[in-house]
């Protein structure tokens, strides 16, 4: 069993192949944290835990005069506001009489052979014969009727442990929550570092590593979404931790809106680290027999490095995250026509590149932005989701038809969250856009946002969307979203339910995708928001993959990719060959070079076919071969990453479940006079089987591989790049 409860139900182990997480509900009902790291035999280890008079840090009333007894020093699963501990809490409760105490207290436990889900929210699922077990922990509020239900869920043979919380008002008195977060993790010694992934529009999630120390170190979103500036990921780790040695811990929430993620030392040196929605602008009130879930957390521990921390988290996103027909089926080959037309299209033009592109080998074509309402410009339009068959010259469904006679899969671009003011929709429904009345607005490109927390909102797009889908025989949705969002008020929850708007409107998104996969379960939805800007586990729920980002220049990517990587399965990454001089930098890559960067995510093209060579065009063809020959490879292999963004050069290498076949690609991010030769290591293979190699045509031992790694016959020059293999081979 995973999950083993003894000393009459107070201590709590969770056992996955390689960690044990401990819990302990002590003489006063305090569910302590005692253990997360390698895997124990499960012996309580509150005996590790120090305790001692500590001035100025209090008692609870069950410690009886034992001043050694303080909340404010315990590691707790459920660090509570108001009540003697003075770090960063979980929770915190307003009561009706105007109290803030939350004193949460040990009544009772439930296991089950199944994982739990999260109402109205992402979670990951069991999948066939791969389950997982869940613990349920029930705490009690001491002085009022408001219970907490601890949600654990482990996943064994994956090393993953999943935390959740639900909290009940079973009294007749309402209450409101005015913070909640999924998950705390308190260590008591050890020094560690927290690295986030940082950035902004078209340069999202490039790692950060900070040393925790007293100051608090703190990330997270207010922007209605989980962001391009800080991703709803981080890892603690030792300081001396690499790719391939040393402990780490991941912390993943599940969630695409508002959140925060912190660590801390404190006063005796322990470190507390916290996840979850972020408590700014939020509230949620709970009347009579009300409940409030948060958000799960997806916690992972490597004891050998980044790379083993990395796999673990791309195969449980990948096997129980991600659904749908696209769970495991290739890709189709696509060419999205933004970077070739913009809004500057007809049938003709359309019809025109999906020709050229079947005569490549590409396998759709994506229409994006424009093609309904009054859409010439992004300044108008948005909500008015009906077919503009006059710039089209003809119905939709007529040009799908024309697409799909080509023998090419035909996709659409949406943005259902939003609303421009110069639209049929906004002048009919005003009251539909999240504005404060009596106040202008801030606008971001000229459009507002859709309150998403209104079902009548929901009901309009939901119409729209699938009359449009069905219509024109649609096969691919990409799902946009091009604002951050601020000026919160919802007719709906107008007056003090406002600070529940910001994560109903996230519930409200989920809603809507649920209902629209349900009626079109085959459709490969790829999830956008200005590129990355919300490239969460969460999406990945309802879309197998994110655009990874609006920058398609390949050197940026090799940063953005790289950073992304940490957490999310290279399968989820949206990754084009755009033209040069690159739209966002200007910069000239090879064409070969922007194909291997692409290749290593969900393939596809940005540019205008009609203006590329004929090389380019046999590139474009050789370049579909070995994406279709390396698929299986590149979307279910263990990845590693060899050499970072930053160096003279940066190298990455997938190798296949079975450990027969290894695929690295390198790129040259600078050049030199008189260069130094290139050297790159080798990861993953069987060290008593041989590989040959395609560079040299040598086969050694894995063992050999993986000690000598391998030198490059030729100095590639400044942005070129090299795909080597290895195969697996009787010597």
């Amino acid at each position: 069993m995973a999950i083993s409860v003894e000393e009459n139900g107070r201590l709590f182990n969770l056992h996955t192949e390689d960690s044990t997480y401990q819990m302990y509900a002590d003489e006063c009902g305090v569910l302590l944290h005692t253990y997360y790291g390698k895997r124990t035999e499960g012996e309580n280890l509150t005996g590790l835990i120090y305790q001692a008079d500590v001035g100025f840090s209090g008692n609870p009333e069950e410690a009886a005069g034992n001043r050694e007894y303080s909340l404010d020093c315990l590691p707790q699963e459920l660090p509570s506001d108001g009540v003697g501990d003075y770090r960063e809490s979980c929770i915190s409760l307003l009561h009706e009489d105007g109290s803030m105490a939350a004193d949460f207290r040990f009544e009772g436990y439930e296991i089950f052979p199944y994982s739990y889900k999260v109402e109205g929210m992402p979670a990951l699922y069991d999948n066939g014969e791969e389950t997982g077990e869940t613990l349920v922990i029930t705490m009690r509020e001491k002085a009022s009727n408001a219970a907490v239900r601890l949600f654990y869920g482990v996943f064994e043979k994956e090393n993953i442990i999943t935390r959740a919380v639900r909290v009940e008002n079973r009294g007749k008195s309402g209450i409101v929550l005015a913070k909640c977060l999924s998950c705390c993790l308190d260590y008591q010694f050890g020094e560690y570092d927290l690295i986030t992934f940082a950035g902004r529009h078209v340069m999202e999630r490039t790692p950060e590593r900070s040393r925790i120390r007293r100051t608090k170190l703190e990330v997270g979103s207010l922007r209605g979404t989980s962001s391009h500036q800080y991703n709803p990921s981080v890892i603690l780790c030792a300081p001396e931790t690499t790719e391939d040695s040393g402990e780490c811990y991941g912390m993943c929430l599940a969630y695409s809106g508002n959140f925060t993620a912190c660590a801390q030392k404190d006063q005796r040196g322990q470190t507390r680290a916290l996840m979850g929605i972020h408590p700014e602008k939020f509230s949620f009130r709970l009347g009579e027999g009300d409940a409030f879930d948060a958000p799960q957390v997806i916690l992972g521990y490597s004891d050998s490095g980044f790379a083993k921390l990395s796999q673990q988290y791309h195969k449980i996103l990948r096997e129980h995250m991600c659904r749908g027909k696209y769970q495991y089926t290739k890709r189709p080959v696509l060419l999205n026509s933004w970077e070739a037309t913009y809004f500057d299209f007809n049938k003709e033009k359309l019809v025109a590149l999906a020709e050229l592109a079947a005569d490549l080998g590409i396998e759709m074509l994506v229409l994006d932005d424009g093609w309904f309402g009054k859409r010439d410009d992004d300044n108008s339009g948005l909500g008015d989701w009906y077919v503009n068959e006059k710039k089209l010259g003809g119905s939709l469904k007529e040009l799908g038809e024309r697409i799909h006679g080509l023998g090419l899969k035909f996709g659409l671009w949406f943005e259902p969250e939003m609303v421009s003011e110069d639209s049929d929709l906004y002048r009919a429904h005003p009251d539909w856009a999240l504005q404060i009345p009596g106040r202008e607005p801030n606008r971001g490109r000229n459009q507002l946002v859709l309150d998403m927390s209104r079902e009548d909102v929901r009901d309009y797009l939901y119409g729209r969307l699938a009359d449009i889908v069905e219509n024109a025989g649609i096969d691919y949705v990409k799902w946009d979203m091009n604002r951050s969002i601020c000026d919160i008020y919802s007719h709906q929850y107008a007056g003090s339910r406002n600070g529940e708007v910001y994560h109903r409107f996230v519930l409200g998104v989920y809603d809507l995708m649920e209902r629209f996969l349900n009626r079109f379960p085959d459709i490969l939805l790829e999830g956008c928001s200005g590129g990355g800007g919300r490239f969460d586990a969460g999406m990945l729920y309802y879309s197998p993959q994110i655009w990874c980002s609006d920058n398609t220049d390949a050197v940026n990517r090799l940063e953005i990719q790289y950073g992304t990587s940490f957490f999310y399965p290279l399968s989820s990454m949206g990754s084009h060959v755009s033209a040069v001089p690159n739209h966002q930098t200007g910069r000239v890559t090879p064409f070969r070079t922007r194909g291997h960067v692409a290749l290593s995510g969900s393939f596809g093209y940005e540019l205008d076919l009609n203006k590329i060579s004929e090389e380019e065009k046999a590139m474009v063809r050789e370049q579909i071969k070995d994406f279709r020959r390396y698929d299986s490879l590149i979307r279910e292999g263990d990845y590693y990453r060899l050499a970072a963004p930053g160096g003279r050069f940066c190298a990455w290498e997938f190798v296949d479940g079975k450990k027969e076949h290894a695929l690295q690609i390198l790129v040259m991010t600078s050049a030199e006079g008189n260069p130094l030769p290139v050297h790159t290591v080798v990861k993953g293979l069987l060290p008593d089987k041989n590989y040959r190699c395609s560079e040299n045509g040598r086969a050694y031992s894995g063992k050999t591989w993986m000690g000598a790694g391998l030198t490059l016959h030729a100095v590639p020059k400044e942005y070129e790049s090299v795909l080597i293999e290895w195969e697996m081979v009787d010597r």
